[in-house]
């Protein structure tokens, strides 16, 4: 027991040591008469192997001594099974089953793990925290049990071989009673000086209780009935006083599951352990309830112990089961792209709903590295009214002043913010960290009333208990000491166990109105963890392309079944996204995981985009339904008209041309692997537009000019040094150079990476101290040049590993390329790309979902310099009003901005947990953008969708010469994603305002819908009259006219960070689905006074 022992001070009989005698009479009850009795068991049988309970009897049992016998290896499955009688002398009296695996370690949380069936019946868990099991309230003597354990011994916490026993227990419930009564207010008591009113009545009282204890007796009767006095004397004088005369409630409910430290089979026991280690615990404590996020833990726990299941669904029924969360998984939000986020409630709710008829109403993510400035926006979209968390509270500089607040996101929307606050730590100077995984007990409810930063605005917070992270969940004795703070102690918080939307429903009411509740506005940035942005490279770019392979697919598959070609692959698409919310599970997709669970994602992510390719090549295939080997069609999944670069396969004509239908030749020419490579003009949004191969004529002029080092565009004029780094830029439009006189771009460091703690989770602030400039260039070649591009094939050489850059120069875009190739084989070292930009700026913008973000490229104060570290999706930008330079990406996410240069982060290669983390080979674009004006002027948006977004492209003709399914007027509107609804044949098209301009624009669609249509943009309670709407994403949607209460609902909201945001429409199908009913003409403008509109 902690803190029996204060700082030794003379008063107050203090010098008789009280504490110290009641703790020891407390450790002779826990050793000598908890247990009165009990019988060691033997008997096992072993099998190896991984197996279902279903195959008990399969495989080879062999015997297992316990006293000499060893089992288990790194990622051990294995299964004991044996048979035993309660003894007659344990008639009348409790038992419970203890588990004694003793191993050359420590018994800790992964290392060894059980599942515990009795006479075929799961029951319960078992782990380190959850070692017994309740087998009998009342025994009778002679019952026969035959015992099952579904054992596991972990890879990561592995520390040895491991033996296997069990001993069956009496337990005396009364003693047990005692100590805890004892125990609880002796903690309470424990956390206050001498002078301290509780600890003196506390200490006063419990010495009184011991000394009616009678230890002295032989017979049990007697004992009993002086347990019974002092039990009756702790009521009295401790839980029968009145506590604090306000007393703070702290709601307490549980959170499990992590999936870092092992891989997802595991992850799907652990699920069932703790379920059912959950529900058995129902059983004894009929005041306990729980609660569990993430929707995927429940279907695995669906699929896998349907028993456990139907438990959780009657204890939901019974009002004791809480499911809330909304997300799929407890999703990492930094990566994670914004549909991605729309699909983690849509999937989540919709399983929650289905399954249990609940609709969630909280995002639930205590463990989450950083919240994006777009969530609160996604969030009430998606019908959610709060936010927990406590992952903020682990910054290393800046303590976040605020535990109850409104969080503002981008579009001005507001979330109510509750971060629980549970810590043993007392001095904030000390330590400001809270936890998600607290311990019920004295010191983390004490703890956290002590944290909580809001005491003026509420008098309750919520209390997260358990051990979550795989731990089993909550315990006895956390249940025992929770049931007595609920009674009520002097100095300690009444809590109170009960659903979390009840807490925050109550805290709503509570602090509604008040002028005390604070604001925070932007994102919540976690000043730690920053090296998630970049580890496990390879994972990031299969997230990246995984995402849009399946935009692509639901734009295309949605422009084949409107038009009545080809049905729309729901399921298919369904199951697909569900495999890719999986894989952003926060500690997979952040990179912090072991070996094998990227060994099983690649696995996934590889399966998932070989069909998925399939999948939109045999729909293409259906669109383009004349074969024609002079035409091709090419499709632009964009929402916006696009001019550019198409690669394909070479035609089987030698000598051509390629023109489109109003006779305007494309420049060509033969790729260094011998694709075909041309300039497609006018592809129309979310359509496509056709193309005939002429024979004869010529492929075009190549404009791209190469003498010795320079190479010149109409776009810009480039200079390499003699290592091959650009030494000038000059951007044609301008006369301004991009880099600062005596500055090069596009410079590789190699910065020594060794954070103290947490691999690959962390960079630290002195990463740069160190670094290496790679310029051993050991080859430069021209692989290409024509008349669409340029390439310049650089190779270096690192250490023992191969950097191969082809820089790419077009004819007619306005950026250039960098395509790599990249053998990696070093450890500890941060990989990042660098690009000084003279320009005056005080703040960068970073793409992020459905939008963009600013923060500052100085150090000004303490929060500005903690941010050395960032994400951004696409595309990041540093601009003054006259001129800048974005860097675009095709999978990368860490980036820092400050001092005037841009900093990518490319790759980096901890050994913790993973020892072969991106050693391997990558394959990565960026591009190098520059630009006039400032960055809302540019076309940065569309050039980071435009390398992201591939054109495709197919042999054959389709029914238009050009065709769109939607567009819009207004460049800052972003059409993102089209995909039809999931309960009708109506279409969802989702799309966003981005440069923060309240806009008018007209949005275009092939034909006229069959119901009126509704905008809906995100509301805000206040301001809902305005008739403008800034920064929200538009909903449109197509509803009966009785559920039509006006065209447009309006309102306004502003964010100080001048943001975007986002929102989405839902076209009808037409009454006719046959292609010769419409055509590409026909169409209908819907005009809209909203930003997103």
């Amino acid at each position: 027991m902690s803190h029996v022992d204060i700082r030794f001070t003379d008063k107050n009989s203090e010098r008789f040591m009280l504490a110290r005698r009641v703790y020891k009479v407390i450790e002779d009850l826990e050793n000598e008469y908890l247990y009165p009795d009990s019988e060691t068991l033997g008997g096992f049988k072993f099998r190896d192997g991984q197996y279902k309970f279903s195959q008990i009897d399969e495989g080879e049992w062999t015997d297992f001594d316990s006293e000499n016998d060893y089992w288990g290896y790194k990622e051990d499955y294995a299964w004991f099974r044996h048979s035993f009688t309660v003894p007659e002398r344990f008639a009348g009296r409790p038992v419970v089953y203890q588990l004694t695996p003793s191993a050359s370690g420590p018994w800790n949380r992964s290392n060894p793990q059980f599942i515990m069936y009795f006479n075929g019946e799961l029951r319960q868990g078992g782990d380190s925290n959850h070692s017994e099991i309740r087998l009998l309230d009342c025994a009778k003597g002679g019952e026969k049990f035959d015992c099952c354990l579904n054992a596991y011994s972990d890879a990561w916490e592995f520390k040895g071989k491991l033996r296997m026993g069990a001993r069956l227990k009496v337990v005396d419930d009364l003693v047990n009673r005692l100590i805890f009564d004892l125990k609880t207010p002796l903690k309470v008591a424990s956390l206050y000086d001498a002078d301290d009113l509780p600890r003196i009545d506390i200490v006063k009282a419990l010495n009184d209780a011991v000394n009616l204890i009678d230890f002295n007796t032989a017979d049990y009767d007697t004992f009993a009935a002086s347990a019974e006095a002092a039990i009756d004397l702790l009521d009295r004088e401790i839980y029968q006083k009145t506590p604090w005369t306000r007393p703070p409630a702290a709601s307490v409910t549980h959170i499990s599951m992590s999936h870092g430290s092992w891989r997802l089979r595991q992850t799907r026991e652990k699920a069932g352990r703790s379920f059912a280690t959950v529900l058995k615990l129902m059983e004894e404590y009929p005041e306990y309830k729980f609660m569990s996020s993430q929707a995927q833990l429940y279907a695995f726990v669906k699929e896998d112990y349907p028993e456990v299941y139907e438990g959780i669904k009657k204890m939901i029924a019974a009002g004791r089961w809480e499911v809330e969360g909304s997300m799929w998984v407890e999703s990492d939000t930094n990566v994670t792209s914004g549909e991605s986020l729309v699909r983690q409630f849509l999937v989540g709710k919709r399983f929650f709903k289905d399954e249990f008829g609940v609709d969630n109403k909280i995002m639930w993510l205590p463990d989450v590295f950083g919240y994006s400035a777009a969530l609160p926006q996604i969030m009430k979209k998606a019908g959610i009214d709060y936010f927990m968390t406590t992952k903020i509270s682990w910054n290393e500089f800046n303590k976040v002043p605020y535990d109850t607040f409104m969080w503002k996101g981008i579009d001005g929307t507001e979330i109510l913010s509750h971060f629980s606050p549970s810590t043993d730590c007392f001095d904030e100077g000390d330590c400001w960290q809270t936890t998600y995984n607290a311990y019920l007990n004295p010191e983390h409810i004490l703890g956290g009333w002590h944290r909580y930063s809001q005491k003026d605005l509420n008098k309750e917070y919520l209390c997260t208990f358990g051990h979550g992270d795989g731990g089993g969940g909550p315990t006895r004795d956390m249940l025992e000491m929770g049931h007595r703070m609920a009674k009520g102690i002097p100095g300690c918080p009444k809590v109170k166990q009960e659903f979390a939307i009840d807490f925050y429903h109550d805290l709503e009411k509570e602090v509604k109105g008040s002028r005390r509740l604070p604001k925070w506005a932007g994102e919540l940035y976690l000043e730690f963890h920053r090296g998630t942005l970049t580890s496990q490279g390879r994972n990031k770019r299969y997230n990246r392309k995984s995402e849009l392979l399946y935009h692509d697919m639901e734009t295309i598959c949605a422009i084949a079944d409107s038009n009545g070609i080809a049905s729309y692959p729901r399921r298919f698409i369904n199951d697909g996204w569900k495999i890719i919310l999986l894989n952003q599970f926060h500690d997979i997709i952040p990179g912090s995981s072991i070996k094998e669970v990227y060994e099983d994602s690649k696995e996934q992510y590889d399966k998932l985009i070989s069909e998925g390719k399939a999948e939109i090549a045999d729909t293409l295939g259906k669109i383009v339904c004349t074969p024609d080997g002079s035409v091709l069609t090419v499709f632009n999944t964009f929402g916006a008209e696009r001019d550019d670069v198409v690669i394909t396969d070479m035609p089987a004509a030698e000598h051509f041309s390629i023109v489109d239908a109003d006779g305007n030749v494309m420049p060509w020419q033969k790729s260094a692997d011998g694709r075909l490579v041309f300039f497609a003009k006018g592809v129309p949004a979310k359509g496509y537009k056709t193309f005939s191969i002429v024979h004869g004529g010529e492929s075009g002029e190549n404009t791209v000019k190469v003498e010795n080092k320079t190479i010149e565009n109409k776009f810009f004029t480039v200079k390499f040094d003699k290592d091959m780094n650009i030494a000038s830029l000059i951007h044609k439009a301008t006369g301004r150079a991009v880099a600062p006189e005596g500055e090069v771009l596009n410079k590789i460091y190699a910065y020594d990476d060794r954070p103290f703690n947490h691999e690959a989770w962390d960079i630290k602030v002195y990463f740069d101290q160190k670094y290496t400039e790679i310029n051993d260039v050991s080859a430069v070649d021209v692989t290409e040049s024509g008349p669409v591009r340029t390439v310049i094939k650089v190779t270096r050489k690192f250490l023992s590993s191969t950097i191969e850059q082809s820089f790419i120069f077009y004819a007619d875009l306005p950026r250039i390329d960098v395509d790599y190739t990249v053998d990696w084989k070093e450890k500890k070292i941060l990989l990042k790309a660098d690009f000084p930009v003279d320009v005056n700026a005080t703040q960068a913008t970073y793409d992020i979902q459905f939008g963009n973000y600013k923060r500052p490229t100085h150090r000004n104060t303490l929060w500005d310099f903690a941010q050395f570290e960032v994400v951004g999706h696409k595309w990041v930008d540093l601009s003054d009003n006259s001129f800048g330079l974005s860097v675009l990406n095709d999978c990368k996410y860490g980036h820092d901005i400050k001092d005037g240069h841009i900093r990518t982060s490319l790759l980096r290669c901890a050994v913790n947990p993973n020892s072969e983390q991106d050693r391997e080979v990558h394959r990565f674009t960026y591009s190098i953008y520059p630009h006039a004006g400032s960055v809302d002027t540019s076309d940065v948006v569309n050039q980071g969708y435009s390398l992201n977004l591939p054109l495709y492209c197919v042999s054959g003709k389709a029914a238009h010469d050009s065709y769109s399914l939607v567009s819009t007027d207004k460049d800052n509107v972003i059409i993102e994603t089209v995909k039809k609804a999931e309960d009708s044949d109506d279409v969802v098209i989702r799309a966003y305002e981005t440069w923060n301009k309240t806009t008018n624009c007209v949005y275009t669609f092939d034909r006229a819908p069959k119901q009126r249509i509704c905008l809906q943009p995100a509301r805000r309670k206040r301001r809902a009259a305005r008739s403008q709407r800034q920064h929200s994403l538009a909903q449109i949607q197509a509803l009966r006219d009785k559920d039509c209460k006006s065209h447009f609902l309006k309102s306004t909201a502003r964010s100080p960070t001048r943001q975007n945001g986002w929102g989405h429409f839902i076209a009808a199908q037409p009454q006719s689905r046959q292609l010769t009913h419409h055509t590409a003409n026909a169409q209908i403008k819907f005009t809209a006074n909203c930003k997103s509109a």
